[in-house]
Order: structure tokens, then sequence, then C-alpha cells
């Protein structure tokens, strides 16, 4: 990266060394974003891993955010998507979840077009309960596109529909990282093999002064990036940060996970189907789709979960299932004294609604956004753990929403997630939307009032009235004005090409 003029007066007390802890995903996507660090002539950043240890990662879902980050370190989408054998992401289907036999997506993109300041789907709310049938997926290009399995990239122009097209990835996570470490060695960062085998505290205030590896190297840093999984070891084992547990909540608390052949069309969402003691993921890339079996170990066995995973596979698997183990939760501080924690190593959600990546990415945004110097001001470290802590529940939230919202009760685990208490900010939501049709977002919340909404009416969640401002159109023109919509919407998805032809001309893998 080019150098830049150290400014006087500033240098002296900047952070000299940051060590990242652990590679994988959250390692080196935090060392390309802090490579532009570098380029103050007085910073240098280091990645240790060791090839013994492993990562957790596998078939990877993302959400639209992910583009920004790209987009942020210079990356070109094809080249991107070429290397980590990625395809396209429009939205998640849900299956089996209000009740078995249901189905529904949610999308990236929003619902219709917002009339005199109301939400779209307050005017389908008033047309549904006036007879008119249509689902409100049929007013989302996202869905419509996914239903088809059609794929294209959105326009820049707010007047066509096209523009309501937003797309995320799905990707191989072992190429992701690598295609990252590529990118940030050679833009200056250091990598290390090596296992840590000591952290070295001051003994005057307990902070991290040096980590040594198992070679016998002892090497010294001011600032700690964990990365190291769910050990957490520095920021738990040697910080002792706390835990806060959820599995109250979202009981699941094993994982496995197997890669299979790809059979059929290249589908541009993911799907999500519930199962008797948790959910099915099936992510596919351009080589191969991945699999996985979130659950709780309390209401299946592990050979159980095993046999339903596999039972529910498209395609011949091509690995033996691999287990994970959690407990879902969050460190209760992510950033303690001169360490800051990210990916499983601050916390760890279920990847119901792929968000595992984005807390990665938005944890490095702040980081970027407060970042230190070595006097580690006490305040930019608590605003730091007030946002990672808002983050966290507000995404916590979400998730619960999938199992409480639930008409399903033909297993143990089912009734107990459908009858169990849950955080009043989400009773609230749900108390709200039901009343009224009405969602409010707090403090920059991540997923927006579409989000809500799809996951509320996909599973079952109808609102008793809707705006009192939709009552001033004629629900003639209101008519007319949605089959337009439903119209332009369907011709628009089906002029596009399919998922797999596209991907064939944009970025296909070599």
């Amino acid at each position: 990266m080019p150098s830049h003029t150290v400014v006087p007066g500033r240098s002296g007390n900047a952070i000299r060394h940051v060590m990242i802890v652990g590679g994988g995903t959250a390692g080196w996507m935090a060392a390309a974003a802090l490579a532009r660090l570098t380029g103050n002539g007085v910073t240098h950043v280091t990645v240790v891993e060791s090839e013994a240890i492993g990562t957790v990662g596998v078939g990877e879902a993302t959400i639209p955010p992910i583009a920004s980050f790209n987009a942020m370190l210079g990356i070109d989408e094809t080249d991107f998507m070429r290397s980590t054998h990625s395809s396209f992401k429009l939205g998640i289907e849900f299956v089996d979840w209000g009740r078995q036999g249901d189905r529904y997506m949610h999308p990236f993109g929003p619902f219709g077009v917002d009339m005199e300041g109301v939400k779209f789907h307050h005017y389908w709310r008033m047309a549904h309960a006036g007879g008119a049938p249509e689902p409100l997926g049929d007013y989302s290009l996202c869905i419509a596109a996914a239903r088809r399995n059609r794929m294209a990239l959105p326009s820049n122009d707010p007047q066509t529909v096209l523009s309501s097209l937003k797309h995320a990835y799905h990707f191989d996570a072992g190429l992701y990282a690598a295609y990252l470490r590529h990118h940030a060695e050679r833009n200056g960062i250091v990598g290390i093999e090596g296992r840590i085998v000591d952290v070295a505290l001051r003994g005057d205030d307990g902070f991290v002064e040096a980590i040594r590896l198992d070679d016998g190297r002892r090497i010294e840093a001011d600032l700690f990036v964990d990365c190291s999984g769910f050990r957490g070891l520095i920021i738990e084992q040697a910080l002792k940060a706390g835990y806060e547990d959820w599995s109250h909540w979202l009981p699941c608390d094993r994982a496995l996970a197997v890669p299979s052949a790809s059979v059929g069309p290249l589908t541009p969402y993911t799907r999500a189907t519930a199962d008797r003691a948790g959910w099915r993921w099936r992510i596919p890339l351009q080589h191969r789709t991945g699999n996985g079996y979130v659950y709780s170990s309390r209401h299946i066995s592990d050979d159980g979960a095993r046999d339903a995973l596999l039972a529910g596979l498209d395609g011949e698997p091509l690995a033996e299932p691999r287990a994970l183990r959690f407990s879902t939760g969050r460190r209760k501080q992510q950033w303690v004294k001169n360490c800051v924690s990210l990916g499983l190593s601050s916390g760890f959600l279920e990847p119901l609604e792929s968000t595992s990546i984005h807390l990665i990415q938005s944890g490095i945004s702040k980081l970027l956004a407060l970042f230190p110097d070595r006097s580690f001001d006490p305040l930019m470290i608590a605003e730091y753990n007030r946002l990672s802590q808002t983050q966290f529940e507000q995404i916590r939230d979400f998730i619960i929403l999938h199992y409480k919202a639930t008409q399903r009760d033909d297993t143990l685990f089912w009734n107990q997630v459908r009858t169990m208490d849950i955080p009043e900010t989400l009773s609230r939501k749900i108390e709200l939307f039901r009343s009224s049709g009405r969602v409010f977002r707090y403090d920059d919340e991540l997923f927006s009032e579409a989000s809500w909404t799809a996951v509320m009416l996909g599973q079952g969640v109808m609102p008793g009235t809707w705006d009192p401002l939709v009552d001033a159109i004629n629900p003639h023109a209101l008519a007319r004005k949605l089959a337009g919509l439903r119209n332009i919407i369907a011709c628009t998805a089906e002029a596009m090409p399919t998922h797999e032809a596209f991907i064939a001309r944009y970025c296909a893998a070599g």
C-alpha cells in the first residue's frame, strides 16, 4: 500500500503492532481490513495461525453488506466469486417453520413500493382482508427471481424494478480466507505459522503483553485481535471476559456439516428446513452443495441427527459429517483491555439468518471507527462493547422469532420453543406487529422492516389491521396498482437469465 506522511505529534502514542490471533475467515477478514493502517508508517499487523488447529468454516451463506466490505478492500466481484466458487443469494427459503408443509422466503430486497409514506405491506394487508389471494411474495423481485432460479445484477436506476434486486453470496469459507490472506499479504500483512502456548499479561494493569509460540518465540504487540474461535484464547482464557449464555432461548447446541454433490438447478437462495429437533441448511456453491443440521442434543441423539442430515441430502455426500459443539450467547465484553474479539471468540449465534460473517464485518468496522492509541481510552472501549451488545441482542431476537412464531407441536423441541418466555424486546415487536402491522427499528438495526415482515407473515403472525392512512386509497385503484406491480415483477423475473447461465457468463470458477 502507498506510504503516508506520519503526522507530527500523533505517532508517539500510535499503535505500533497489531497481533491477530488465529486465521480462518475472521482472522483474514480482520487482516485485510487492518492493512489500511500500515500506511501510517508506524503500525504493522501480524497474523499468527496454526495449521494443526484448523478452522470451523464449511460452506458459508452471507447477507448483502458483505459486498460493501469487499468493495472497501478494492476486491473485484467477479474475481472474488471465481476464486471462492461463489453463487448468488437473493434470500433464504424457510420450509416447515410455521407449520409442517409451510414454505416462505425472506428476501433481501423490499416488498412492492411504499406509497404516501406508508409501507407497502399495509396496502397488501388491506387488499388481503378484502379477499385478494396473492401472497406478499408476489410483490418481491428477489422472491420472483429466486422461485424461477433466475439472476441478474441490480440496476442503478431507482425508477426500474431491477433496482429492488439485492444479493449476497454463497461461497467456500476456506477459499474466502485464502483469498483474503493473499490480498492481505500483498498489502503488507505478515503471517506467522505457530501454535500459541502462553499469553503473558503485564503485572501492573493486566493488559496483554506478549504471546509465546510452541517453538519458543515470544512476540509482543500493543493491540491483540482474538480470532481464535470458540475457545477465546485471549479474551476468555487469559482475560476472563465472561460469557452470557442464551441457550434458554436458543436451545440448539450442536451442528453437523457435510458437503454433497450438486444436483439439479443451481438455486440462488439458501434453504433452512425445520426438522424434529432443530433445522437443516442447504447452501449451493458452484462446485458442490453445503449442508448441515443445527440441533438440540437434549431432543435428538448425535446418530439420529446424522441420519436425518444424510437422508435429506439432494446429492451424494462428499465427506463424513463434521461435528461442532457450541453454546449460543456472547462474551459479556467483546473488548477487554487491549484485546478485541471477533468471530466465534466474541460469541455465537446459529447461522439461521446467515449473520456469522456479518458480525465479523461489523466488529471490524467498529474497531476501525474506534481504533485506539496506546492509551486505550476506556470511553471508546465502552462504546465498542455497547454497540456490540446491542447488535448481538437484536440479531438474537430476530433468530428467536423463527422459533417462537410457530404452530408446530409435533415434537418436544417445538413445544418447548413455541411456549417459552422470550426477551421483552422481541415480545413488544411481535405484539405491535400482530396488532397494527407496524415495525419500529432502533439503533441502526441490521434487519429491515421488510425482513421482520417477511418472517412474521411467513410464520402466521397476521396483523389485525393496517395503517389508517391506507383507507384513503380507492380499493379499485389499489387493485389496479397491485395487479400492475405483480405483472412487471413477474415479467422482469422471466426475462432474467437462469442462475447457472448468468454465473457461466459472469464468474464461473476455473
